[in-house]
């Protein structure tokens, strides 16, 4: 199964994913530590779509 990645709209394979938060009873699954730390300091600022979407540099 497939999630996007709330950080960086990545898509992400959530059988394999290393990095996820759960948040609001729901499973969050992140691309990098990165994403995760990102999503862990500020959840809302993402899930309201107001994330950076650029900021990769892992790619």
């Amino acid at each position: 199964m497939k999630a996007i990645d709330p950080v960086c709209q990545m898509e992400v394979d959530t059988a394999s994913a290393m990095w996820t938060s759960e948040y609001g009873g729901q499973m969050y699954y992140f691309c990098a530590p990165g994403c995760k730390s990102s999503f862990d300091k500020d959840p809302q600022k993402f899930l309201s779509g107001e994330g950076d979407h650029d900021h990769h540099e892992h790619h």
